[in-house]
């Protein structure tokens, strides 16, 4: 009975330890971003994707899958800051050859769509918007 009431101590001991380092406030550094430093970020990005969407390959490919190019660019111009991170993000992470291209198209292809569910476009005459 009283080695079960030492563990018991020893383990409150302990947690009453832990609890307290825990509770100890860590220094901490933040500082504003300036619109200046924001859009150049997000101008890199874009550039990046503008002109991977201007490469021969890719346009090529948009032709042979019956998309035009022209209203792909206007869509792709349309996104906003967040989703062009992710794209540029997700361009870097795409594997090297034939499937990245099917996948970016999939990708712009159910941005295309959203959009037209979402009332915002009207590209594909299958969907119905939410508007």
């Amino acid at each position: 009975m009283m080695l079960i009431s030492t563990v018991k101590r020893s383990f409150c001991a302990v947690l009453v330890s832990v609890v307290f380092a825990a509770s100890i406030p860590v220094p901490a550094s933040a500082r504003v971003i300036g619109t200046e430093e924001s859009l150049a970020v997000s101008g890199d990005e874009r550039a990046r994707v503008d002109a991977w969407m201007a490469r021969a390959g890719i346009r090529e490919q948009m032709l042979v899958l019956g998309v035009d190019p022209a209203q792909v660019q206007a869509r792709v111009a349309a996104l906003g800051d967040d989703e062009v991170r992710d794209l540029a993000g997700r361009l870097d992470s795409l594997p090297a050859g034939g499937m990245s291209i099917i996948g970016t198209l999939f990708a712009v292809f159910v941005i295309l769509l959203v959009t037209d569910i979402l009332g915002l476009t009207k590209v594909f005459s299958f969907t119905r918007s939410v508007r």
